[in-house]
């Protein structure tokens, strides 16, 4: 069962990943601005783990050098701001759907891999079974990946008669009366496969920085909030209607909610 436990809970987090892009398309149709979703989502995030990370860690919050901060910082703009900037304001949602963004982030792995293997992380030994079941994945995630993503039918769109899922009647008729170019279709997956290479890198970072510092709670709660303070930056320049920033009692609230 402990050797099964990370596949399994890898396949957990990919099925919560979907459950995230559909919602998140859902919240977009509404009107919801998608850089000030990203800095609630960190922001939320920051508050639901500073607790936790004080009370079960706070005997080791001292011993973080500020090299360690510094990393921490750059990592949280690459992997967290940068990275979930692309993906929900520029591609999974506006400009494809939640059905691609779910489908190319099957380039993720097959990108972390070229990268450790770049900075010798990885190794493939293509005369052993492992070796070719490595090689055989990343040509499986990568082939399905393009072939769904630059698939130009219809997107998919989270309906649902629930009265929280019902769009605005202003934005559901802008909605309906443009559909994606197959350009935009394209830009969108294209910016949907660069946020993947800041994931990718931000992963790769991550294994390197955790030997130097092997404590996730606070590693991972740092960097929320380093990534909540950096959006909070791009949705203050990107988005200067404030009225933009008010949260609704509809799925804009648990879009946000089940991010963090």
């Amino acid at each position: 069962m402990e050797a099964q436990k990370p596949y399994t809970l890898a396949v957990c987090v990919v099925v919560i990943y979907t459950g995230m892009y559909v919602i998140s398309k859902a919240a977009f149709d509404q009107g919801m601005s998608s850089f000030v979703f990203v800095f609630y989502r960190q922001a939320a995030a920051s508050l639901l783990l500073l607790p936790i990370a004080l009370l079960l860690q706070r005997k080791n919050v001292g011993s973080m050098s500020a090299g360690v901060l510094l990393k921490l910082f750059l990592y949280a703009l690459i992997g967290n701001t940068l990275g979930i900037n692309l993906s929900n304001a520029n591609a999974s949602v506006k400009f494809t759907s939640a059905a691609i963004a779910s489908a190319t982030g099957n380039s993720t792995p097959v990108i972390t891999f070229c990268l450790a293997l770049l900075l010798r992380m990885d190794v493939v030994k293509l005369r052993t079974s492992s070796g070719i079941a490595k090689i055989i994945g990343v040509a499986l995630c990568l082939g399905g990946a393009l072939v769904i993503a630059f698939y130009t039918g219809p997107s998919l769109s989270p309906v649902n008669h629930h009265r929280a899922f019902v769009p605005r009647a202003a934005v559901h008729a802008a909605s309906a009366s443009s559909a994606p170019s197959r350009g935009t279709w394209i830009l969108g997956t294209f910016l949907m496969l660069l946020s993947n290479v800041t994931w990718s890198l931000w992963m790769v970072l991550q294994a390197a920085l955790l030997k130097e510092y092997p404590n996730k709670l606070l590693l991972t709660t740092v960097q929320c909030v380093f990534s909540a303070v950096q959006s909070f930056a791009v949705a203050a320049v990107a988005e200067r209607d404030f009225s933009r920033w008010k949260l609704h009692l509809d799925v804009s609230l648990i879009d946000v909610l089940y991010t963090a």
